[in-house]
C-alpha cells in the first residue's frame, strides 16, 4: 500500500494513489468505487476491499473517520460554489479534510482552474443528472452516431483542460469500450458497460437500500428489509414503553437507585428540621 503525504503534509497509506489511477490502462487493471457518506460506509468500503470512495465535499470528514485509506474522491459540483473561486475554495476545503481528488460536471473553465492549481479533478461525461434537462430527461448519452462523435469531443476536451480521470454514466457499452480504447483519461463506468478502469455502483443500490435498482446495478443485499424490520421493532419498543408509562409498569423495583434505610431516615429527619 503506498505511503503519501496528504494535503495537509501529514504521511498517510492510502489503496491507490492518483499516478496509479492513471497508468491502469497500461497495467490492464481494473478497480471498484462506490459511495460513501458515513464513517460506517466508508469503513465497510476498506473492510471489503474498495478501492475508492465517491462523497459530496461535506461528508468527507466523516468518510475519513470510518478509513483512512480509501482514495476518497469529493464532488463539488453546484452545492454553494458559484463561481470558480468558489470552486477552487471548495476543492481546496476538501482536499484540506482529507480528500485525494474532487470531481466535478462543471464547465472546461472549471477543470482548467483546478488543474492549473495541481489539484486532481475528474469530470463527468455522459449522462450528468443535475443537467438532465438538457438530454430531455433520463437517458443512455451516446446512441447515434453524432451524438457518440459529439461525446468523443468532449472526452478530448476535458483531457485537454486537465482532468486526469472521467466518470462515464450511461453510454452504451460499445461507444464506452471505443472511447476506453483511445482517450488518456482514466475511465470510471457507472452504467457504461465494463471496458473502464473504474467500475462504480452506489452502496444504496447494492446493498439493496434503493427504493428502485437502476438497470445498469445489481443489488448484492437487502438491508431495505433489514430497515424495515428495524424500524417496526422501533416503534413496538416505543409503543410497549409508552403503555408501561400508562400502567404503571415503568420503572420496576430493579430499575430504580436506592438509599439505605438509616440514611434515608437521617434525611427525612434533616428535612423536618427548622
Amino acid at each position: 500500500m503506498p505511503r503519501i503525504l496528504d494535503h495537509t503534509g501529514r504521511e498517510a497509506d492510502r489503496t491507490v494513489t492518483v499516478a496509479d489511477i492513471v497508468a491502469l490502462k497500461s497495467r490492464g487493471q481494473r478497480l471498484a468505487q462506490v459511495t460513501a457518506s458515513t464513517p460506517a460506509e466508508a469503513a465497510a468500503a476498506e473492510a471489503a476491499g474498495i478501492e475508492m470512495v465517491v462523497c459530496m465535499s461535506d461528508f468527507v470528514p466523516a468518510v475519513r473517520q470510518g478509513s483512512q485509506r480509501v482514495f476518497v474522491t469529493a464532488a463539488i459540483d453546484f452545492s454553494g460554489a458559484v463561481t470558480e473561486d468558489d470552486l477552487l475554495r471548495d476543492a481546496l476545503t476538501a482536499l484540506r479534510d482529507g480528500a485525494d481528488a474532487v470531481i466535478t460536471a462543471r464547465g472546461l473553465a472549471s477543470v482548467r482552474r483546478l488543474s492549473a492549481e495541481d489539484i486532481p479533478v475528474m469530470g463527468h461525461l455522459g449522462f450528468v443528472p443535475k443537467k438532465s434537462s438538457l438530454y430531455g430527461g433520463i437517458r443512455a448519452v451516446g446512441r447515434t452516431a453524432p451524438e457518440a462523435l459529439d461525446l468523443w469531443r468532449r472526452f478530448q476536451e476535458l483531457e485537454d483542460a486537465g482532468a486526469f480521470a472521467v466518470e462515464c454514466e450511461l453510454i452504451p457499452a460499445e461507444v464506452m469500450a471505443e472511447i476506453h480504447r483511445r482517450t488518456g483519461l482514466a475511465t470510471i463506468s457507472l452504467g457504461s458497460g465494463p471496458d473502464a478502469d473504474v467500475l462504480f455502483l452506489f452502496t444504496s443500490d447494492l446493498c439493496g437500500e434503493s427504493e428502485r435498482i437502476p438497470r445498469h446495478a445489481r443489488a448484492y443485499a437487502d438491508l431495505a428489509s433489514l430497515h424495515r424490520q428495524i424500524d417496526a421493532e422501533r416503534i413496538r419498543a416505543l409503543t410497549e414503553f409508552r403503555a408501561d408509562v400508562a400502567s404503571g409498569g415503568f420503572p420496576s423495583d430493579a430499575e430504580v437507585a436506592r438509599i439505605d434505610a438509616a440514611e434515608l431516615e437521617g434525611f427525612r429527619q434533616g428535612l423536618d428540621k427548622p
